[in-house]
């Protein structure tokens, strides 16, 4: 019996290859299975070669980890760019193979075989939302990374996954040469949307808007606003500015509260609320105007 190992923390990657369906059909199963087995085969190269260590394969679909973001970006990047490059010569008129990958991270059980967990679970369920040659991840691998990479990460949805109760915000990773375009062009907005919104922290001040619509407040360095205190989760929270509106989200243990001048505070775990007017932000616990753990924010109309 394999005994398992201390939880250890890990990026973890699904890389599953899309409409391999088509190809049984098309091809027959000996010569689809090939060129699964081929496609298999890359992916485990590519991995390897940006330090990461190929756990298994579940048919068409593989399982690797990553200590850093960075290389489970890159690799994810070349995994789908070798499908270009390399298309299956079998057959001319076959489907060409492509890749959908999901990743998360966090802490997970290892063994010497295999690797379990919430964070593999959750990593499972993005894989199923990524559509073929499309990088999918969660806020804390999106935090992640470093920030040459980051400015290619746009913000797709925040979901309820199967199995969670809370709500993850799911981003992408803009890995094509077209798709530069789609982080320039900005949607219509609505007529009641705000224009601005602005944060400030201790000598910090940092403001949202359509040019910078999103931020991320915790206790660890990839984070925009740092906030080093007890109860602070390593990504505790996030503002988005979507269609008009700004949304504070929590993803932490402990929880966020919002207060506004003259209401009751508002707490919330594992959701979102939005903000209007002006008021404090406060992480873990509820904080006092003049406390160091006071984050003051003001909507822009």
């Amino acid at each position: 019996m394999t005994m398992p190992q201390e939880p250890g923390y890990a990026i973890v990657l699904f890389a599953d290859i899309a409409r391999s369906t088509q190809m049984y059909e098309q091809l027959g199963d000996r010569l689809a299975q090939k060129v699964v087995d081929d496609c298999l085969t890359r992916l485990s190269e590519t991995t390897r070669k940006h330090r990461g260590d190929v756990i298994k394969t579940i048919g068409d679909e593989i399982l690797c980890t990553f200590k850093e973001a960075d290389d489970a970006i890159q690799a994810a990047v070349e995994m789908n760019r070798g499908f270009d490059q390399k298309q299956g010569k079998e057959n001319a008129d076959s489907p060409s193979p492509q890749v959908a990958i999901g990743m998360h991270c966090g802490p997970l059980i290892q063994t010497r075989r295999d690797v379990f967990g919430d964070t593999v679970n959750v990593a499972a369920r993005i894989v199923k939302l990524a559509k073929p040659r499309q990088i999918l991840l969660t806020e804390p691998v999106a935090q992640s990374v470093q920030p040459s990479l980051r400015g290619k990460i746009r913000y797709v949805d925040t979901q309820t996954l199967r199995g969670k109760s809370g709500r993850m915000s799911i981003q992408e990773y803009l890995w094509e040469p077209g798709d530069a375009t789609v982080l320039l062009k900005r949607s219509a907005l609505p007529k009641n949307a705000q224009s601005g919104l602005v944060l400030t922290w201790a000598e910090n001040t940092i403001r949202l808007d359509p040019d910078r619509p999103a931020v991320s407040l915790g206790r660890q360095d990839h984070n925009d606003l740092i906030l080093n205190y007890e109860r602070v989760s390593r990504f505790h929270a996030r503002i988005e500015y979507r269609r008009g509106k700004f949304h504070l989200i929590d993803h932490s243990s402990n929880g966020t509260y919002l207060q506004r001048p003259g209401t009751d505070a508002v707490f919330i775990k594992r959701d979102e609320t939005l903000l209007s007017g002006s008021g404090i932000i406060s992480l873990g616990r509820l904080a006092t105007p003049g406390s160091p753990g006071a984050v003051h924010f003001a909507v822009e109309a």
